[in-house]
């Protein structure tokens, strides 16, 4: 976007940089007050020339300025080059010195201007040594675009990186914010918009917003009885495992649906009797199945074509091998719009190929362990995930919730959405078992499959923050139904 700006639509680099240090400036002045004495560390590339702006800003604001270079002046990027001669002309006291020079002591506020989103290899001296220094003080740390040492693409550290208090992002977010280690060592994430103009901006996914999804869901009409609005089925549970179907069922129903019915095995009636009052229960089976089973098939079909509605299925579905030839074959076979969770993906992973039924709809929810799995590649960070996620939501024409951190939503059309969030208070047993259910809930309210992932994550972070906001004890599942 900067290349192209510069050299195809006609605004400078040196301009941008003016843009990009007042922006930054600003804000800095919003934090910190007048008087207080900065040390500005600055790399020979455009991310210290960004850092000489807001250095000559805010020494015209009464500002305390100390500039320290990492390599010297001799070597510096023409734009950069430019505002260290502006900065010299400044009638302010301002201190400029090479690391060499620098005798550690305290300042109010540090800006990490060192080395910018270009980083594609291990941080080396004196760089290492001045990011350990700024790890050490206590003062506040602006970084520049991002924190030195972060891959700006996998959000991966190379090496060691700068632990940012904020990170005033210039012209766009970052991807590696959000990723690996991005999301501990940003801080509070600032954009500081530029000039770019929209026909350059491609994006490699977009955060997950509140109003943005509230502006793109359209409201439910008010139902003239509780089957007007389609019916949520769910079939989960095996022996052992009705917890998860429990789970799914009451955070379906508390998205205020009117009528969920749980499909089960007739042997594990009595367990969802005593637990969920306002479930419509469909057993299928003899009284001494515990498991589904392909025999299962004819009647399982007969309920879900009794009214019209959305479909669960995976939670706590077990992976007996009978269970699995039931999930294989039921998957091949429907043509609705369903869910696909937990013990369903598995049972969908096993195959060799596998394909959705023409005219079917899906939403898979897998882990990260499960999409694996299911694309049959090491996914070893967040970045391959991300991939992974985009690519397969293409490929297989269905909307895909990934679990994890950060949690990731992949759409048919190619578009990616991410969680802006610490979604690491999630990973514990049950949660997935609640996410799945909200989000074949939310399905069945607003239609859009995407929307209905983004509601239901929305959600249980949004429950989360009330639940923490009067209680101290770790989260449980039960608390963000």
């Amino acid at each position: 976007m900067d290349e192209k700006t510069i050299n195809e639509f006609g605004v400078d680099g040196f301009t941008l940089m003016e843009i990009a240090g007042t922006r930054a400036a600003d804000f800095i002045l919003s934090e910190i007050p007048s008087g207080s004495h900065g040390i500005f560390f600055c790399g020979k590339g455009n991310n210290g020339g960004d850092a000489l702006v807001i250095a000559r800003l805010l020494s015209q604001q009464d500002y305390n300025i100390t500039v320290c270079f990492l390599s010297g002046t001799g070597e510096l990027s023409t734009d950069a080059d430019k505002n260290h001669r502006l900065l010299q002309k400044l009638d302010t006291e301002i201190e400029i010195l090479d690391w060499d020079d620098f005798t550690p002591k305290e300042y109010d506020f540090v800006v990490d201007g060192m080395l910018g989103t270009g980083l594609n290899s291990s941080v080396r001296a004196p760089y290492s040594d001045a990011i350990e220094w700024i790890n050490n003080q206590r003062s506040p740390v602006f970084s520049l675009d991002v924190p030195t040492g972060l891959n700006a693409d996998s959000g991966q550290i190379m090496g060691t990186a700068v632990q940012a208090d904020f990170t005033l992002s210039f012209g766009a977010l970052k991807t590696g914010f959000y990723l690996n280690e991005g999301f501990d060592i940003t801080g509070d994430v600032i954009l500081c918009e530029l000039s770019f103009p929209n026909k350059y901006k491609n994006p490699t996914a977009y955060l997950i917003d509140k109003s943005w999804v509230e502006a793109n869901s359209f409201s439910p009409q008010k139902r003239d009885h509780k089957y007007a609005e389609g019916v949520l089925y769910i079939i989960a549970g095996s022996e052992g495992l009705t917890g998860a179907g429990i789970l799914a069922a009451k955070s379906a129903w508390s998205a205020g649906l009117g009528a969920v019915v749980l499909i089960t095995p007739k042997g594990l009636l009595n367990i969802y009797e005593k637990q969920l009052e306002q479930i419509i229960k469909k057993p299928v089976g003899d009284r001494d199945d515990m498991v589904f089973k392909e025999s299962h098939l004819e009647e399982v079909m007969e309920v879900l074509n009794e009214k019209p509605g959305k479909l669960l299925i995976g939670p706590g579905l077990g992976r007996h091998s009978e269970t699995i030839t039931f999930t294989q074959k039921f998957l091949k076979q429907f043509g609705g719009d369903a869910v696909i969770d937990a013990d369903a993906i598995f049972a969908l992973s096993e195959l060799d190929h596998w394909e959705k039924p023409e005219s079917a709809t899906w939403i898979l929810t897998p882990h990260p362990g499960e999409l694996k799995t299911l694309v049959k590649t090491d996914l070893n960070d967040g970045l391959a995930r991300l991939q992974a996620t985009k690519k397969l939501s293409t490929e297989k024409d269905l909307t895909l919730l990934s679990k994890g951190m950060p949690s990731m939503v992949g759409t048919e059309s190619g578009d990616a959405y991410l969680t802006g969030y610490d979604t690491r208070v999630f990973s514990r047993a049950g949660f997935g078992d609640v996410l799945a259910g909200k989000t074949a809930a939310f399905w069945l309210k607003f239609s859009s499959a995407e929307i209905a992932c983004c509601h239901a994550l929305l959600n249980g972070h949004t429950r989360s923050i009330q639940y923490y906001s009067s209680n101290s004890g770790s989260l449980e599942p039960n608390d963000i139904i």
